[in-house]
């Protein structure tokens, strides 16, 4: 099946416009890290707010019983409460929200670092050389550190590095509908 030139051309349209959305949210996120953090946190409370809502509309009228109904109208409900108190207070949900998830990554590296030092050392016999292990260990245990003593400052930098990510893949799909746009010419 060929394509028309005409839809080429659509297709490189809608993939620059898709470019631009992406390098206008990773412009936000360069430049406003902490606002673009409270915007991520509002659109998860937005969406436990529609899930909640759809879910238990679900199992109201929408004939969606399963098993678990208790548990499904308890987390369907629970889902709608947060939605709730986050779009009621955003940034309090963005500190406590953002706060919680550092933490866990800052646990989680803790574990890895602590993981790859003892067992490089334990089996020291098995490695040419410890030392990039043990190295490898200290960063995860530092990024760790990071991560639980200064939360905040950490999520805003993740950000700033989705960000770059952002505004990077943003130039692949503007390089993408040029060629699409060069293919729709042929």
């Amino acid at each position: 099946m060929t394509v028309s030139a005409e839809t080429k051309r659509r297709f490189a349209l809608a993939t620059a416009l898709r470019g631009v959305l992406m390098l206008l949210a990773g412009l936000y996120a360069i430049i406003w890290p902490s606002e673009a953090l409270t915007v991520l946190v509002l659109a998860g409370g937005i969406l436990l707010l529609v899930d909640g809502g759809l879910g238990l509309w679900s199992l109201t009228f929408g004939g969606g019983k399963s098993g678990n109904y208790w548990f499904d109208v308890v987390s369907n409900a629970l889902s709608l409460i947060l939605g709730v108190l986050i779009l009621i207070s955003p940034l309090l949900a963005t500190i406590l929200t953002v706060t919680l998830l550092a933490s866990l990554v800052g646990i989680a590296a803790l574990v890895v670092g602590v993981m790859q030092i003892v067992v490089v050392t334990r089996e020291r016999e098995h490695y040419a050389r410890i030392w990039p292990v043990v190295l490898s260990g200290i960063s995860y245990i530092l990024l760790g550190l990071v991560f639980l003593f200064f939360p905040l400052i950490a999520s805003a930098t993740a950000v700033i590095f989705g960000g770059v990510l952002l505004v990077i893949f943003a130039l692949s799909l503007f390089g993408w509908a040029w060629r699409l746009y060069q293919r729709s010419k042929a």
